[in-house]
């Protein structure tokens, strides 16, 4: 049969066309440093990660979900709020204002471990982002927090990236003047870090 024949045949019966493949959507739930504080939109976190993963072949688009000055606890009660509709992963990089609040790790723990339950139960990838603790808050509270990332990671299958600002934190030339957020650079700097282990992650999402 021709071409032409078939095509008019199908439209006569009413067979639609196959629909096409969406974008992967990612959230990036964090504070201000997935937020992009004081940075525009294009050299925040999200966006240069987007942009760093589309180079890579994916079709992929992250909704930045980051609210400067957020702790666990504000980020475990607006999870479902910022997952929106369609959400095909999370990317998790919360807990830096709790440990500079001096919070007890037992409670960030609990609120991120309810964030990765929450995400399991909905059968969406979660991606967590470790965070450390101040030199000056000693090192019991460090050993405590510190641990909190590993660990539920590990609990709840999640990909890992270890230290969301390496290459960053004690870097002036890579912060902002307030010597604890990136700047554009810094930003860079952690999309490159990070990339490789985004990028495995995001080769497991779309096989499912």
């Amino acid at each position: 049969m021709r071409p032409t024949f078939l095509l008019a045949l199908a439209l006569l019966l009413g067979i639609a066309a196959p629909a096409p493949a969406r974008p992967l959507r990612l959230v990036a739930l964090g504070d201000s440093l997935t937020a992009g504080y004081l940075l525009p939109a294009d050299a925040a976190f999200p966006a240069q990660l987007q942009r760093a993963l589309q180079a890579r072949g994916f079709d992929v688009e992250i909704a930045n979900a980051g609210v400067s000055g957020d702790t666990s606890s504000g980020a475990l009660e607006r999870l479902d709020w910022a997952l929106g509709g369609e959400c095909d992963g999370v990317l998790v990089e919360i807990g830096a204002n709790d440990m500079l609040r001096g919070t007890d790790p037992a409670l960030t723990r609990q609120n991120i471990e309810a964030i990765l339950a929450r995400l399991r139960s909905r059968n969406i990838p979660a991606f967590l982002a470790g965070m450390r603790a101040a030199p000056n808050l000693g090192p019991e509270y460090a050993a405590k927090f510190d641990a909190i990332y590993p660990d539920l990671a590990k609990k709840y299958d999640a990909a890992f990236y270890p230290f969301f600002l390496d290459g960053v934190a004690g870097r002036p030339e890579r912060q902002l003047p307030d010597g604890m957020h990136p700047n554009r650079e810094g930003v860079a700097i952690i999309v490159a870090g990070i990339l490789p282990e985004v990028t495995a992650w995001l080769e497991r999402v779309q096989k499912k």
